[in-house]
C-alpha cells in the first residue's frame, strides 16, 4: 500500500487533497510525472542518466536507482497517473535530519518560457541563490524523543550569509532548537561533515566528477543532506549522505562545464569547510568579491 510521506522538507507535498510523492513499504517513491515538459524532461534525464556508461559508477549512488514508470492512484484522489518509480533515500532510516539545498546562482533554465525565466530571476535575485550560490528550500532536524523534529514554519530562502551559517550550524548541533538566538554547540559536526565518510568529502566527490562532466547541466536542481543524529548521540554510525534530487530542468552539456551548478557546490563546501575549521563560531560571510563575481556571472547568464 502507497502512503505519503512523512520526510519531505520542500517541494510538493502530497496530503489534503494535494498533488504529491507517495512511498510503499519496499523502499521505493512515486513522484508524480508531470504532465507538461518538466515531466518529459525529468524522464528523459532518468533515462538517459541509468543507461549511461560514462557515469563512474561512485557517483551513481549520488543520484536515486530509477525504476521505470508506474500508474498509480494519486494523492489526491482524481484517478490513476504516471509516477516516476524511484530509490526511497530514508527507507530504513529513523528520525532523519535532512536539509534541502538547491544549488546554482540561476535556477531557471536557458529553454524556459520568458515568463519563467522572469519569475526564476525574480526570485533568484530576493534570495541567497545569487550572492551565495545556493539556498535552504526546506529542512528538519531531529531534537528528542520528546519534542520530535524541529520543522519551521517560516521560509528560510531569503537568508543573509551569517543565518545560512547559524542553520548549517543547528543541523549538526546537540542543542538544537526553535530559538534561533541560541548558539549552536556543533558537538556533532566533526563527526556529521567531517571524516572521510562524512557530507564534506562526498561534497568533494561529487565536485570533482562536475570539474570534468560536461554531459548534463543541472539547473534548479538539490542537493539533500542527511543523517541520524540519535544514532550520534548514542555513540553509533550517523549514516551521513548526500542525495541529488530534482531533474525536471537537467539539459545536454554539449560538451561545457557545468559552472552555474559547480560554483553553487563550491560555496556550499567553503561553509561546511568553515564550519569545521570554526565549530564554535558563525562566521562565515559572502565576501563584496564573491558576490560581484556572482552577480557578474548572473548578468553575462542573462544577456
Amino acid at each position: 500500500m502507497l502512503k505519503v510521506t512523512n520526510d519531505q522538507v520542500a517541494g510538493h507535498k502530497a496530503g489534503d487533497g494535494k498533488l504529491g510523492p507517495l512511498i510503499d513499504d519496499l523502499g521505493r517513491f512515486y513522484k508524480p510525472l508531470q504532465s507538461n515538459e518538466r515531466g518529459s524532461n525529468e524522464l528523459t534525464f532518468y533515462t538517459s542518466f541509468s543507461t549511461n556508461t560514462r557515469i563512474p559508477g561512485p557517483i551513481r549512488r549520488f543520484f536515486p536507482n530509477f525504476y521505470g514508470t508506474q500508474l498509480v492512484e494519486a494523492s489526491d484522489g482524481s484517478s490513476l497517473q504516471p509516477h516516476l518509480v524511484l530509490q526511497d533515500f530514508n527507507f530504513g532510516r529513523v528520525n532523519p535530519s535532512i536539509i534541502d539545498i538547491k544549488i546554482g546562482s540561476r535556477t531557471w533554465d536557458p529553454q524556459a518560457s520568458e515568463e519563467y525565466i522572469q519569475k526564476g530571476l525574480k526570485k533568484d535575485r530576493e534570495t541567497s541563490s545569487l550572492p551565495l550560490g545556493f539556498r535552504l528550500s526546506g529542512f528538519q532536524i531531529y531534537q528528542n524523543r520528546e519534542l520530535g523534529f524541529w520543522k519551521p514554519e517560516r521560509t528560510f530562502q531569503s537568508l543573509s550569509a551569517d543565518e545560512v551559517d547559524l542553520l548549517l550550524r543547528k543541523f549538526v548541533s546537540s542543542n538544537t532548537s526553535a530559538n534561533l538566538d541560541l548558539q549552536p554547540d556543533c558537538s556533532f559536526a566533526s563527526i556529521v561533515y567531517g571524516g572521510s565518510t562524512g557530507i564534506l568529502s562526498q561534497l568533494l566527490e561529487l565536485k570533482a566528477w562536475f570539474e570534468d562532466q560536461t554531459i548534463y547541466h543541472f539547473y534548479a536542481c538539490s542537493v539533500l543532506m542527511t543523517y541520524e543524529k540519535e544514532f550520534v548521540s548514542n555513540g553509533k554510525i550517523p549514516c551521513a549522505e548526500i542525495k541529488l534530487i530534482d531533474f525536471a530542468h537537467v539539459y545536454e552539456g554539449q560538451g561545457v562545464i557545468d559552472h552555474n551548478f559547480l560554483g553553487g557546490l563550491c560555496s556550499l563546501i567553503k561553509f561546511i569547510s568553515e564550519i569545521l575549521i570554526t565549530p564554535e563560531e558563525c562566521t562565515t560571510e559572502a565576501s563584496p568579491k564573491d558576490i560581484q563575481k556572482n552577480q557578474i556571472y548572473f548578468e553575462e547568464l542573462i544577456k
